[in-house]
């Protein structure tokens, strides 16, 4: 009895020995687009703010329209060249802010590059530590809610999760500043420091404008810890006001990702070997939990600089969310799109770096 040998069949159209390419692009093409997604981003972004700035007129009249007679109106106007055509003006806004112009303030007759510079350290400060408290709470919060799923444990935490990203910012700052400012009396009530701090600040050679960094330098140069002790201090409340808004959300997703983690078979297989559930959710769930997490921290970064408009108004922290607010008032649309487009900026580029780090974390992110 002969055995015949038979052969896969090769699936028409494919050449035989040649491996199947697999589903998508490498990493390269997926950074590449991501990259190449950052431009029509900022450009929308820009554009409306432009035209929604513009549609109650040109930025002259709206800032200077009842302190100034006609004739002088009508002379800023043509010196900032606001009286052309409503496209010219556009088009030349574009091309202004590729180049890094943003213009020049009509309140205060000031560079708005100059006006981001200095009040967007603050903003970059308190950002840093919002996001420092979001995961310190709720990153370790999730775990635990995780380990109680289904008992009263994580039922307080789920409720406080929701009671964080659904509290206003400046209601929670404000109860904040009663509570530990004005009833304890054990923090500052406002402010990013103290007068004599910021004064010792502004002697440094080179201040960068963050507290922090510039109180440690004080602190090494002068041997005076009060001033970093005092900037921390005012630190605390708008950084917990500001974190805790993101650190709900933290919480309910590491908690849903981690108890679906737990449910794998690799999970399982530990389990089955006398693994203790503490142990499975410390160590075997959490790092496949923090991967959407990274994925989620561009949104939030957004949802972070949104949060800080409020939170430097509540608590008079000079950065760019309290400098928008005063030129809001000031009806000062120059400086608000200069703003406003820098924030679209920083967005995208923080999108961008997130994608970066989500791929490398996790092969699956591919095109």
């Amino acid at each position: 009895m002969t055995t015949v040998a038979t052969t896969p069949a090769v699936p028409a159209g494919r050449p035989a020995g040649r491996k199947s390419k697999p589903a998508g692009g490498g990493i390269g093409r997926y950074l590449l687009i991501r990259f190449l997604l950052i431009f029509p981003t900022i450009f929308i972004l820009v554009s409306m703010v432009f035209w929604l700035m513009r549609a109650t007129g040109d930025p002259i009249t709206a800032a200077l329209g009842g302190r100034l007679g006609p004739e002088q109106l009508a002379e800023r106007i043509h010196a900032a060249g606001y009286d052309r055509p409503i496209l010219v003006q556009y088009v030349e806004y574009l091309g202004q802010i590729f180049t890094g112009n943003f213009g020049t303030t009509i309140s205060t007759n000031r560079p708005v590059s100059e006006v981001l510079l200095a009040y967007g350290v603050a903003t970059a400060e308190l950002a840093f530590y919002g996001l420092l408290v979001a995961f310190i709470v709720g990153i370790p919060l999730g775990m635990v809610a995780a380990y109680f799923r289904d008992k009263g444990q994580d039922a307080l935490l789920r409720v406080f999760a929701i009671l964080c990203y659904a509290t206003p910012v400046f209601f929670s700052g404000l109860l904040f500043k009663l509570v530990f400012a004005v009833w304890l009396n054990v923090l500052p009530v406002a402010g990013r420091a103290t007068t004599g701090s910021e004064l010792e600040m502004q002697l440094l050679t080179n201040p960068t404008g963050l507290y922090t960094i510039d109180a440690i330098q004080v602190a090494f140069q002068a041997g005076n810890t009060d001033v970093l002790i005092d900037v921390l201090q005012h630190a605390v409340l708008p950084s917990l006001a500001l974190g805790l808004l993101t650190a709900g959300v933290f919480l309910r997703l590491v908690r849903t990702n981690v108890i679906g983690t737990l449910g794998t078979d690799y999970v399982d297989a530990a389990r089955s070997r006398g693994v203790s559930e503490f142990r499975l959710v410390s160590k075997h769930a959490y790092r496949p939990a923090l991967i959407p997490i990274i994925t989620v921290i561009g949104l939030q970064i957004a949802l972070l600089l949104g949060g800080a408009v409020l939170t430097e108004t509540t608590f008079e922290w000079k950065g760019l969310g309290f400098v928008l607010i005063e030129f809001i008032k000031a009806r000062d649309y120059v400086a608000v799109q200069g703003i406003v487009a820098l924030l679209a900026v920083i967005v995208a580029l923080s999108n961008f770096i997130v994608d970066i780090i989500a791929a490398i974390i996790d092969p699956r992110v591919r095109y």
